[in-house]
């Protein structure tokens, strides 16, 4: 079977994480936004650049500086609803209640087997039961649409994922399809979509704030620190030292979401949602994209900045 396993935290990780909460917008403290820095005119002319629509929310979780383009606008979730997912699961929120939902293995039938599923078409390849902790993991990692869908089975569809989102005071984001339905990203849909600041902000209390029973949340957290699917979009604009727990998405319409918390060496942590979207179906998706936007969010918002 694939080894799926929890990335490590460092322990500096760990307290910057737990430092951030207090300071977090998700924790209930306010700083005031600054829409009219100095790199947000760069964004226009990078929708300009690549025909695009940018989305961005970015906050430093530190001094609560801010950064904000289109943040309020709907932009498909796609992928990017992993994260909530399989948080829901962590938090208990099953259709069947098991405190040990984690070690269960999860039986997996050939038809059910979606594209872009690298770590269950292994499993199924090499006749292997994964358990849902596995699962869980190629979700958060790989981005795997089957475990994505099998992780949403067990907590109730996609429905749950928007009852969970208004549980922790997020009035935006919705899920309503499934995987690879849910990709579909028209202009205009207002189904499986969410806003930059609204998803921005859950994901930021998932790892630095109350969001989660701490254990839950540095699992989490671990996990996301070990996504492979970001290497060309956040994770490239990233000086050295840096880490990022992030989850990606990508659609039709050459939607290209990024949504995390990145932290510097000295622990100062930077929530960023990257949302970037199309009008054309036959527009493709340019991760150079979403890497300059990051790039533009470290230098904005990063240590030394006030």
């Amino acid at each position: 079977m694939p080894s799926m396993t929890s990335s490590t935290l460092t322990r500096r990780t760990l307290l910057a994480a737990s430092g951030a909460a207090s300071l977090a917008v998700v924790g209930g403290a306010r700083a005031t936004a600054e829409p009219s820095a100095p790199g947000l005119p760069r964004l226009g002319e990078l929708e300009r650049r690549h025909d695009v629509t940018i989305g961005l929310w970015a906050r430093n979780l530190r001094t609560g500086r801010e950064l904000a383009h289109r943040a309020d606008s709907r932009f498909p979730i796609c992928s990017v609803f992993k994260a909530l997912a399989v948080a829901a699961l962590l938090r208990g929120d099953l259709v069947v209640p098991d405190a040990h939902v984690l070690r269960r293995p999860a039986h997996i039938p050939p038809a059910a087997l979606l594209e872009v599923s690298p770590f269950v078409e292994q499993c199924l390849r090499d006749g292997t039961v994964p358990t849902v902790e596995q699962l869980c993991v190629a979700t958060l990692q790989l981005s795997d649409n089957t475990a994505g869908n099998e992780v949403l089975a067990r907590i109730g569809g996609p429905t749950a994922v928007t009852r969970f989102a208004r549980s922790l005071g997020d009035t935006t984001t919705r899920l309503d399809r499934w995987e690879p339905e849910l990709n579909s990203a028209e202009p205009d849909r207002v189904t499986d979509t969410t806003s930059p600041r609204a998803v921005g902000r859950t994901v930021a209390g998932l790892l630095t704030g109350r969001s989660l029973p701490r254990r839950d949340r540095d699992r989490l957290t671990g996990w996301m620190l070990g996504s492979t699917t970001s290497a060309e979009r956040l994770r490239a604009a990233l000086p050295p030292g840096w880490q990022l727990a992030d989850k990606t998405g990508g659609g039709s319409y050459a939607v290209n979401n990024d949504v995390g918390v990145a932290w510097a060496p000295d622990g100062t942590p930077l929530a960023l949602a990257v949302m970037v979207r199309s009008d054309d179906p036959a527009a493709v998706r340019e991760d150079t994209v979403v890497a300059e936007v990051g790039r533009l969010c470290v230098a904005e918002l990063g240590p030394g900045r006030r």
